[in-house]
């Protein structure tokens, strides 16, 4: 069952005190709307499945051939110009119904600029872009902060306010779930204390971050258009998703600490919705498409997306790190130049025991170094652990030579 909009549905005559009912047919199957009461008071319409003979004897014979009918159903994104039912498919994708119109939005700007920091109008693009363009693919959204009462909980809120049914909150477990027949839809997929550090988890999120279409498992296997995005928030800045150096995919953010805790800036948020979404109507993006999910990706970095990717390294390669980092700093030098077989034997005088195989594993696939010409001749360093400098250049003529600086490490 999904939420569905009133449009296009139809309403049988009332009798005396019976409530009024509506149905469709969608294809070869006849769906009632009802409205379902929700736990936090209201009600959310949905639609399900009904039965022609039922229909029938509540109403007569007569009636159900006065019930709309349509092909199929289809999802199609708008916010501006929405359309219940295009062609013959009626729309699964949920109206917003807040009407734009000038006026103040100061909460939502100190929200944006409280969450995006130096990056505000980058934030303000993202939100822009999800309300104008809802297909385009954009990063993934990671918040992280180890703080309590930082407003990232108040961000999400605010997502769900602003593009109301298009946004569920999910769990671990149901983004781990094979039943997603309840999110496939959506704008945004949006999950709060994430902890998805299994690698199967980061591929699965990265793959949903980028693809077109996807199979959603339910009743029936289906596969549609798929163009939701992530929003994730967590407490751990350390390890919340596996991230590997080099990806592109990942927005990460450090959340600080409110300064003032107001306990109805929700509503007020709320309240600004209109005006927010008549700003953006209006407003010029500060950027233009550079990639799939349209921001340059060196636009999107910061040191929140550096920590994790620095925990995500193995042993082998923080030691590696912190030995080139140290020969560079106490050489005064920004880069080395080694072979492996250099590099093994500065380990072992660090009693750190490496084969040559687990350090080429490092060089190769982790730090994407790539080999210089063999036969050039080179300055290293080796250890001199008998002067107070514990390292001496010496020149050599190498095999497979690489060059290493502060940037990779």
């Amino acid at each position: 069952m999904s939420a569905i909009e009133q449009q296009g549905s139809h309403r049988p005559p009332s009798d005396g005190g019976m409530a009024k009912e509506e149905f469709i047919r969608v294809g070869t199957t006849l769906y009632k709307i009802v409205e379902q009461p929700r736990l936090n008071g209201g009600y959310v319409k949905k639609r399900i499945a009904w039965n022609n003979e039922t229909l029938r004897q509540d109403y007569g014979k007569d009636y159900i051939g006065s019930v709309p009918k349509y092909d199929g159903f289809c999802t199609v994104p708008e916010h501006i110009g929405y359309r219940s039912v295009v062609g013959k498919f009626l729309n699964l994708y949920e109206p917003i119904y807040h009407r734009p119109q000038e006026g103040d939005l100061s909460h939502i700007q100190s929200l944006v600029r409280h969450i995006f920091g130096e990056q505000y109008e980058l934030g303000m693009d993202y939100l822009q872009l999800l309300y104008l363009q809802p297909i385009q693919k954009l990063p993934i959204l990671l918040l992280v902060s180890e703080e309590r009462n930082t407003g990232k909980s108040t961000f999400l809120n605010f997502l769900k306010a602003l593009f109301q049914n298009n946004v569920t909150f999910n769990t671990n477990e149901d983004f781990r779930s094979q039943f997603n027949s309840d999110w496939a839809g959506k704008l945004l997929i949006v999950m709060d204390e994430v902890l998805l550090n299994r690698r199967e988890d980061s591929e699965r999120l990265k793959n949903l971050s980028t693809t077109l279409s996807y199979k959603v498992e339910g009743k029936d296997r289906d596969e549609i258009a798929f163009f939701a995005k992530f929003v994730l928030c967590s407490n751990n800045e350390h390890l919340p998703v596996i991230i590997d150096a080099g990806e592109t995919r990942y927005w990460v953010r450090k959340i600080d600490r409110l300064q003032s805790d107001n306990t109805d800036f929700l509503q007020k948020l709320k309240a600004e919705i209109p005006a927010f979404l008549h700003f953006l109507q209006h407003r010029k993006l500060s950027t233009e498409k550079e990639s799939r999910m349209w921001f340059n990706p060196t636009l999107l970095h910061t040191e929140a997306l550096q920590k994790i990717i620095r925990s995500n390294r193995n042993r082998l390669e923080i030691e590696m790190s912190e030995l080139l980092l140290d020969i560079m700093v106490a050489m005064d030098v920004d880069s080395v130049s080694f072979c492996l077989n250099d590099l093994v034997v500065l380990l072992m005088h660090s009693q750190v025991k490496a084969e040559k195989h687990q350090v080429r594993k490092v060089v190769q696939e982790c730090w994407k170094l790539i080999p210089a010409p063999n036969g050039l001749t080179y300055t290293t360093y080796q250890g001199n652990y008998n002067r107070s400098c514990h390292y001496e250049p010496a020149d050599k003529e190498g095999g497979t030579l690489l060059h290493c600086h502060t940037g990779t490490t």
